[in-house]
């Protein structure tokens, strides 16, 4: 038996569905906020969650929320260790095939059921059954066979084949341990109403407008690496929705709320000159934003057109000019923030129109119409790349129309298309797109699986939108998450990032960083391993 692992591999957590958040605009509200104790905090953010059962929705700013509301078996600190959290320990069988967890025995959720192997089960039960739906993380735990009850604090999972990342995936608010009385109570509730363990408890959700958690005056039970026990410091948390930037950088300057989310890097210079205010940043590890490209269908099925596309956009100078340095030009499929990170992937598709013309006209795009597109056999060279307004905001609306306006100097037309969500949906599902825009925050390098592994497909609760299908790529990625060996792994998801680049079965476009400003009032403000904000120490001074 292997007990403690010593070191988890670090980094950020977008599935197919998450693309389907629908942030309404909304004004922001002052909340109920008090100068003595810690206060209420009020933070505003860009989107809102669909749904804020962790083991339903795929959405980061659930896991933001959630982080809140749930406790987790382990925790994993900054340095990457994994720490005692619900569990006090573990154990691995040899064959890496059981992972036996020994529970606290003084929790109890917020409904007043006590923690026990049972919420354990109940919890990973729950994820992989096929009434839940999972949107992300029954697809994440594909290796999953089943939870025995040892005994009340024990619990045993058991897995289909080995996966050394399942310790640094119990640590994520995706995997947070529910009440079993909650889930068991009314299927479909806990989208609506979570009861967790957490230092807050969900109080209520006016959509559109925000969430609101009251601090949890029994919590005692914080995990080994937050370096104190005890309640929360500050007397509540409200998540105020306001999806314009603008709307939300007034609010923080005004003082309506206390810290804001997703700060425009533009703005942040006139922050940080500001009296009052403090500006916040966290790498994220996990996948960059990227334009997933669909190599099942013509144009793209041909890989010249789909190298042409990697060396015909400046992505350099667009995200250096509207992102202001605060983001940094993505070379591969993995952050530079993420473990096992190929450096090697720097530099290899540079900016290089005469290369982008050269591969079109090998792939026999050779003729031009009117408009000055390119053509082959009377057909020009278009690609359709589908988004919904609610989620190319900002940056992000200039950004594609930067690298829409690139492609057509090379002669590649990029058609962009507004969809409301349910229309996005079904043209998503049914892989009737070029291009899809995903990224997603994990602190692991086997969110790459996710992404391409030909297992992971929408249907299954993953995030490979397009349906690759690479045996190379498959055998190697299968290999890293089961290998228990850091330099073989290191070695696999470096070749793995290789392969991804050549074959181009992305665009990566820029390595976001959480950027979040805070008035000077709001202290003790962190931020997990996935880059998300904590608020477990956060609290009011003054």
């Amino acid at each position: 038996m292997r007990r403690h692992p010593g070191r988890a591999r670090r980094a950020r957590p977008a599935a197919l569905l998450a693309l389907l958040v629908a942030a309404t605009a909304c004004a922001p509200g002052t909340g109920a906020r008090s100068g003595a104790g810690g206060g209420r905090i009020v933070y505003a953010v860009d989107s809102q969650p669909d749904c804020l059962d962790p083991q339903v929705s795929p959405y980061d700013i659930t896991a933001v929320i959630d982080r809140n509301i749930f406790d987790s078996l382990v925790s994993t600190d900054a340095d990457g260790r994994l720490r005692p959290w619900l569990a006090t320990s573990w154990q691995v069988s040899d064959d890496g095939l059981e992972y036996t967890f020994r529970l606290r025995e003084d929790v109890r959720f917020h409904d007043g059921t006590p923690l026990t192997a049972d919420a354990v089960k109940a919890t990973l039960d729950h994820t992989v059954a096929p009434e839940t739906k999972s949107q992300y993380a029954a697809g994440l735990i594909s290796m999953y066979r089943d939870t025995t009850v040892v005994d009340p604090y024990t619990a045993r999972i058991a897995l289909t084949r080995p996966y050394p990342p399942l310790l640094q995936l119990l640590s994520t608010a995706v995997f947070g341990i529910q009440s079993p009385t909650a889930l068991r109570a009314d299927q479909g509730r806990t989208c609506g109403h979570p009861v967790g363990s957490g230092p807050f408890v969900f109080t209520d959700w006016a959509r559109n407008r925000r969430v609101v958690l009251d601090r949890n005056p029994a919590y005692q039970w914080a995990p080994e690496d937050a370096g104190r026990t005890g309640p929360a410091r500050a007397e509540g948390l409200t998540v105020e929705f306001v999806p314009e930037a603008a709307s939300r950088f007034g609010a923080l300057s005004s003082g309506q709320v206390d810290i804001a989310a997703a700060i425009p890097p533009g703005s942040i210079s006139r922050l940080a000159h500001a009296d009052g205010f403090r500006f916040l940043q966290a790498p994220q590890p996990g996948a960059p934003y990227l334009l997933l490209l669909n190599p099942g269908r013509a144009p793209l099925d041909d890989l010249r057109v789909r190298q042409a596309l990697q060396y015909a956009v400046r992505y350099d100078d667009l995200v250096r000019a509207l992102y202001s340095g605060r983001h940094q030009r993505a070379w591969g499929v993995l952050s530079p923030a993420t473990p096992g990170y190929n450096r090697a992937v720097e530099g290899a598709t540079p900016y290089d129109p005469g290369r982008a013309a050269a591969l079109l006209d090998a792939a026999g795009w050779t003729g031009r119409d009117g408009d000055g597109y390119r053509t082959r056999d009377g057909r020009r060279l278009s690609i359709e790349w589908p988004y919904m307004t609610s989620l190319m905001r900002d940056q992000r609306v200039l950004l594609a129309q930067g690298i829409q306006a690139d492609a057509r100097r090379a002669g590649i037309e990029i058609r962009l298309t507004a969809h409301e969500p349910g229309t996005y949906l079904k043209k998503a599902l049914s892989r009737d797109a070029d291009i899809l825009a995903f990224s997603w925050n994990r602190a692991d390098p086997d969110v790459m699986r996710t992404y391409f592994a030909s297992d992971q497909t929408a249907d299954k609760g993953g995030s490979n939108a397009f349906g690759v299908s690479d045996p190379e790529l498959d055998a190697w990625l299968r290999e890293a998450s089961a290998t228990s060996d850091p330099a073989r792994r290191d070695a696999l998801d470096g070749q793995a990032q290789l392969r991804i680049q050549q074959q181009a079965y992305a665009l990566p476009v820029y390595a976001p960083t959480t950027l979040v400003g805070a008035a000077d009032r709001v202290r003790g403000v962190t931020f997990d391993a996935q880059a998300y904000p904590r608020f477990y120490d956060a609290r009011l001074e003054g």
